[in-house]
């Protein structure tokens, strides 16, 4: 067996065990170019692959290698010349006004589909935070209309659900070459163009337009609660494309059960077919995420910036992007390479400080708005099994943003302290096992940040 062989079956092993974005970020480029005398010889791109999978996979990777090749005694790593991450370099400012002036121009949607064609399923970066929702996307797109029907996506603000839900349509459109239609709407165009039709009398006109497609793609269908005539509307549509399996592809900031005043049959709906979310991106997938963005603008950035970036910038994508910009945007006006310091400090005014702008009031009322249960809920003696988990979410969201003594946490919920340390220590232990605990608090925080 070639070293090269060697190497890919290893590869296919480690593919297996390690999520996408994890084993994209670190090992896809990686080369076996030696094997000798039992000591394998494995080039990394960067120095700051090697370390990592040096220090991380290769008990792993040596395990692996041992079951092809009984010779292998170890494993040494080196940089290799091959490096397909661009080499770090300054962005002058012509390259960034080219750059947005770039995606000014690909970010025109499409006319006939309201597709962004930004947005592919290959630009998309997989982890584990949003394994499920790709894999079921791309089940929906072999099988369109029949796998997963209605398709539901939730998740926080700036996580990839647009992006997500918007390649499903635009490889439907490139894949099927116009036999397939699809039709992507914002929730608040459908409402407008809910109100518009009454108002000008075409309602009629207005159902055939959404009826229309094959695949029907709704953006943040949380803004349609308690807008009476909006539901009844996207209710007869859903039915009227669910009942010719044609696709429904749906995305919110919360599942389904917690958008307060949804009318139970929509929710009903929802609930029907295949319910993923979308979650923070864990530090592999950061890393992924900026990797694919510096490629989008054919530049680079040095490991050690792209790992205090990754470790730092924690919050979405979103925030990641909008930080990758202004240091691009410092490197052009300052015509120099930052260091590690200007890029901290850049991080440091990018991101948003909770402490510094939220009360304890605004957190309970953020965790009453999600659940859809009143604060005096929350703050009262009774036990019922529908405000236990809000009343602790909302103890251990005023002792980890507001740092509150556990005596003035229970004080304000009309308790001691040893309950407040009780359920704030209980969330503290089940939201690192319970991936729905985390995802819930994660939307309390997006509430809060954008109150």
């Amino acid at each position: 067996m070639d070293t090269e062989q060697l190497w890919r079956l290893t590869l296919a092993e480690m593919e297996v065990q390690l999520s996408r974005a994890t084993f994209a970020t670190w090992l896809k480029d990686s080369h076996l170019i030696e094997s000798k005398d039992g000591t394998l010889l494995i080039s990394l791109p960067n120095s700051f692959a090697k370390e990592w999978v040096e220090n991380k996979y290769q008990k792993s990777i040596l395990g692996i290698i041992r079951n092809f090749d009984s010779a292998a005694k170890k494993l040494e790593f080196v940089v290799h010349g091959t490096v397909s991450e661009i080499s770090p370099r300054r962005v002058t400012a012509m390259e960034v006004e080219n750059f947005q002036k770039k995606m000014q121009l690909e970010s025109k949607p499409d006319p006939e589909t309201n597709l962004n064609p930004r947005y592919t399923m290959s630009s998309f970066v997989v982890g584990g935070a949003n394994e499920l929702a790709f894999a079921a996307a791309q089940a929906i797109i072999a099988e369109v209309g029949t796998k997963y029907n209605p398709f539901f996506i939730y998740g926080g603000v700036g996580l990839g659900k647009t992006h997500l839900i918007q390649a499903v349509g635009n490889e439907i459109k490139s894949r099927y070459q116009g036999k397939i239609r699809p039709k992507y709407v914002p929730s608040e165009k459908f409402t407008s163009d809910v109100v518009s039709s009454i108002i000008n009398k075409r309602v009629e006109d207005m159902k055939r337009r959404y009826r229309d497609c094959d695949v029907l793609i709704i953006d943040d269908i949380q803004f349609i609660g308690g807008k009476e005539k909006t539901e009844e509307e996207f209710f007869h549509t859903f039915n009227a494309l669910y009942g010719v399996n044609k696709q429904i592809v749906i995305s919110s900031d919360r599942p389904p059960q917690s958008i307060p005043i949804l009318e139970e049959r929509l929710r009903s709906r929802f609930e029907g077919g295949l319910t993923a979310d979308i979650g923070y991106p864990e530090y592999e997938m950061r890393v992924a995420i900026i990797k694919e963005k510096l490629r989008e603008r054919n530049t680079g950035l040095s490991e050690k910036i792209v790992d205090l970036i990754a470790r730092k910038v924690k919050k979405n994508v979103r925030e990641l992007e909008g930080v990758l910009n202004k240091i691009f945007f410092h490197q052009a006006t300052k015509k120099i390479e930052l260091s590690e310091s200007d890029v901290e400090d850049i991080i440091k005014k990018s991101t948003k400080n909770f402490s510094d702008r939220v009360t304890d009031d605004q957190i309970l009322k953020a965790v009453s708005e999600f659940f859809n249960i009143s604060v005096e809920d929350i703050t009262s003696r009774g036990r019922k099994k529908e405000v236990v988990e809000p009343r602790q979410i909302a103890m251990y969201l005023i002792r980890e943003i507001l740092d509150m003594s556990y005596p003035y946490i229970g004080e304000k919920m009309g308790r001691d302290h040893t309950t407040a340390i009780h359920s704030v220590e209980k969330i503290g232990q089940e939201i690192n096992k319970n991936s729905s605990l985390g995802q819930k608090i994660n939307l309390i925080k997006e509430l809060l940040y954008k109150g």
